[in-house]
């Protein structure tokens, strides 16, 4: 099994319903999100995939999410904005730009010392 990861950042802010703390409050982070790809075989040119393609994409799809805030977003109205649902929700819905390749894991970064990761 190979793997190969891609990394991009976005800043965003968003604020934590619920919270009992400081991140109740409006607050912002510069997010760096990991995506990790798998497969069992390479392709005709010894690759997993075009990294430069890879790359690409995921800048592209974070779009929708930079320089926002992520609590107004339809998907973060139904589930706090927390890096885990970030997470999962960078790992689902990327998911369908790169397919037929398979995402193995996302993880965000809201910090240099604090990442939250999603698998299924």
């Amino acid at each position: 099994m190979f793997e190969l990861s891609i990394q991009s950042d976005i800043a965003a802010a968003h604020f934590l319903r619920g919270y009992d703390g400081p991140c109740k409050d409006l607050h912002g982070h510069t997010w760096k999100i990991e995506v990790v790809i798998a497969r069992g075989e390479l392709d005709a040119v010894g690759l997993v995939a075009d990294f430069a393609l890879l790359k690409r994409q995921l800048k592209e799809f974070l779009r929708t999410v930079d320089h926002v805030c992520l609590n107004d977003l339809a998907y973060f109205k139904e589930h706090n904005p927390t890096a885990e649902n970030i997470a999962r929700y960078v790992y689902v819905n990327f998911s369908g730009v790169v397919a037929p390749l398979e995402i193995k894991q996302v993880r965000v970064w809201e910090s240099g010392t604090s990442s939250a990761t999603y698998y299924e």
